[in-house]
Formats: structure tokens, C-alpha cells, sequence
């Protein structure tokens, strides 16, 4: 399956994702935890996976390691996520 492929058949599309990141961070940066986007472990490894495949998607995207419950995304582990603001160029 395209990477293209993978994203149409997500649970959230990148619109919603940015909207969660937002709702849940007081500003871009800020580290949120993967938990708070409303998926599950399972689901949230998938749905950034995909999106960690596309460089033009990927390169807002960075994910942290802290306290909490640990995801693996695309073999990098991950508690937290932090999007760049010029993430909503591409929305």
C-alpha cells in the first residue's frame, strides 16, 4: 500500500490531528501526549506512522520521549508529539 493509500484509510486525517495537537497545546512546540488525541496505543502508532512517511508531512512532526505511555512510530519510540507551526501551510 502507497503511503498516499495509507493516509486515505486512517482514522484521523492530518486536519483533525492539527486541530487535537491544537486543542491540546498551548502553542506549537509544545510537547502533547500521544494519548491525548482520542486513539488508541495501536491506532496512534499507525496513524503517525503514516504520516512520519511523507517528508512533506513529516517534517512538522516531532516526537518525544518522556513520561507516559510509549508508542512506536515507524521504530522511533515516542510519549509525546510536537508539530510545527507550518503544518498549517499544508492543510
Amino acid at each position: 500500500m502507497s503511503a498516499e493509500a495509507a493516509r486515505r484509510a486512517l482514522s484521523m486525517t492530518l486536519r483533525e490531528l492539527v486541530a487535537a495537537y491544537k486543542k491540546n497545546a498551548e502553542k506549537f512546540g509544545d510537547p502533547v501526549p500521544v494519548t491525548a488525541f482520542g486513539l488508541s496505543l495501536d491506532e496512534a502508532a499507525r496513524v503517525f506512522s503514516a504520516y512520519d512517511e511523507d517528508y512533506h508531512i513529516s517534517r512538522f512532526f516531532q516526537f518525544i520521549r518522556q513520561e507516559g505511555p510509549l508508542v512506536s512510530i515507524n521504530g522511533i519510540p515516542a510519549t509525546h508529539i510536537a508539530l510545527d507551526s507550518d503544518i498549517e501551510s499544508i492543510l
